[in-house]
């Protein structure tokens, strides 16, 4: 990941640069991405890990991946393992020495807890958690406490301890700090620290019967882990208080600092892990890793190049206010990227025959055909041509209308890098469809350039008959048809929104035969269509399946301009 924007500083390079001037931190850089194992990562988390480890790498400091382990009832190993592939997946970089764990630092963490009981500062609360949402308060009533605030240090670590000798059940007591029960800020009105939660760890097993809540535990990893620059999203901005308050009133510990940043907010998508898991577990997509997903192994099926996603990143750039970006940008930014590396190659998705009436029969010759106009050290290939070919069904029209430049009687075409034809006749089946149709050819004009001059103003592609390689071709478009699908009454009105036609699939494209050798991390841009990658997932030997990375041009633009 070696790219570095050259545009003016942003605001957090600001602060990290004031730091290193003033020498804060002994001259030390150390940032964190900091995921919950409850879910695939999705694009929105990519903003995040690119902005914390690419801060790290630009200003020579330390980035590791930490895993905020604390509630096993909602992690699994399987999260774990695709996190891990995503965040090396888009730095690019190993990161197997720098990865992190919450439940490492439990038992420093419970030792910390225990000396904020004995300075009471913290004590345990026997209010179930709806008493305790009751019991909160208004901005105006501060909230109503319950007994164990007023219980001695020593009672209140003996129930402490018996909370995690598994003493007691789920939700009979949590652990609070003793902050102030009238504070504006709500994160402030003695919080929880602690709850019992009587689950299988992944990793410490059943070590434990109580686990620290994420603002409890946030700040101690940071400091454990000597992190300069915890950089979060603006969602925690009014937890900053409470991040710096268990930090102050602890002896002996290193200080780091909370700075926030706005997250990604994308149109035509969601970015809620609850509602991408109401789609998986609902069959509204087919698991986390479908290509309509804005998850980042959704998008690395699709076809997407940690490159683009990174040049995305950099271009939308880091803010302090939220925003919704046109996803248009994301769209753009690997159209571009594939535009430089996409190998060109030959597709026919909705394919009927095309023969040449003037060719000699039973000959095959090699045409050569350019693999990318934008990289001539991509060099060429050769792919076969014989009398019989498949065009598109859209390159024939029998009463073309104006500006139609394709196939229709008489009209002269070229095919690509091969020759001009004419179109003589066609024919259909008993259901009025056509069925194929019928040219001749120059064949002075080899190499789709014609010796005395004329031109022609369409060109179409092709695939030749007996050596086209068969497979499923899968379309796919945004998840959502509105802008903003967050942007409802009812919460689960999103559903309402979602796109029909996100997946079309053909089952009977044909493809040129240099397609049928390749991995699923070779992109290819089927001329005139669009980009595409082997689907890594589904794909036989006998019938690849390929699916769209993105269009050729902003379709949803001309729509929405219609519109």
């Amino acid at each position: 990941m070696n790219e570095i924007s050259e545009k003016r500083l942003n605001f957090i390079e600001q602060i990290i640069e004031h730091d290193l001037n003033e020498g804060k931190n002994g001259g030390r850089i150390a940032t964190r991405f900091p995921p919950e194992p409850n879910g695939y990562l999705h694009i929105g988390h990519a903003k995040s890990i690119c902005l914390n480890y690419g801060l790290a790498k630009k200003y020579g400091g330390e980035f590791v991946l930490r895993f905020d382990d604390t509630n096993p009832s909602k992690e699994e190993t399987e999260y774990v393992e695709s996190i891990i592939e995503d965040v090396q997946w888009i730095t690019g970089d190993d990161l197997s020495n720098r990865i992190r764990y919450a439940s490492d630092y439990f038992d420093q963490m419970y030792i910390w807890a225990e000396e904020l009981i004995k300075k009471g500062k913290a004590y345990v609360c026997n209010q179930t958690p709806d008493e305790m949402r009751d019991n909160r308060g208004t901005p105006s009533v501060p909230m109503k406490p319950s007994e164990g605030r007023n219980y001695t240090p020593e009672k209140n670590l003996e129930l402490f301890r018996r909370m995690r000798a598994g003493e007691f059940n789920e939700g009979q007591y949590t652990l609070r700090a003793k902050i102030d029960p009238a504070s504006p800020n709500f994160n402030l009105r003695d919080p929880v620290m602690y709850r019992i939660i009587k689950s299988e760890h992944h990793r410490t097993g059943n070590k434990w019967q109580i686990y620290p809540m994420y603002d409890w535990a946030h700040g101690l990893e940071d400091s454990i882990e000597h992190i300069t620059h915890s950089i979060c999203t603006l969602e925690f901005e009014h937890h900053r208080a409470l991040y710096d308050w268990f930090l102050d009133n602890l002896d002996n510990i290193w200080r780091p600092y909370q700075y926030e940043f706005a997250r990604l907010n994308l149109t035509y998508t969601v970015m809620s892990k609850r509602k991408l898991l109401e789609l998986v577990k609902g069959g509204f997509v087919n698991g986390w890793n479908d290509p309509r997903m804005p998850t980042i192994c959704g998008f690395r099926r699709r076809g997407y190049t940690p490159e683009s996603i990174r040049s995305f990143c950099r271009e939308i750039g880091v803010a302090k206010m939220n925003s919704i970006i046109d996803v248009v940008k994301l769209e753009n930014a690997i159209r571009e990227d594939l535009n430089k590396r996409a190998l060109r190659r030959m597709g026919v998705l909705r394919p009927i025959k095309l023969i040449i009436e003037n060719y000699p029969e039973n000959q095959t010759e090699q045409i050569e055909a350019i693999n990318n106009p934008e990289n001539e050290n991509d060099g060429t290939r050769l792919i076969p041509f014989s009398k019989t070919l498949y065009i598109e069904r859209d390159d024939f029209m029998e009463e073309p209308p104006k500006k139609y430049f394709r196939l229709s009687i008489g009209r002269e075409v070229r095919l690509r890098y091969a020759y001009y034809i004419t179109c003589t006749g066609f024919d259909k089946d008993e259901n009025g469809n056509i069925t194929q149709v019928y040219c001749t050819y120059d064949p002075t004009t080899r190499g789709g350039t014609s010796d005395d001059g004329r031109k022609v103003q369409g060109t179409i592609h092709w695939v030749e008959v007996n050596n086209a390689l068969n497979a499923e071709i899968r379309l796919y478009d945004r998840l959502f048809t509105k802008e903003n699908p967050d942007d409802t009454q009812d919460k689960n009105d999103y559903k309402n929104y979602l796109n029909p036609k996100a997946l079309e699939i053909i089952t009977n494209a044909k493809l040129e035969p240099s397609l049928k050798n390749i991995t699923p991390e070779q992109r290819f841009q089927f001329e005139r269509i669009g980009y595409f990658c082997k689907d890594n997932i589904d794909s036989t030997p006998n019938k690849p399946v390929f699916n769209r990375t993105t269009s050729l041009r902003d379709t949803w633009t001309k729509i929405d301009n219609k519109n």
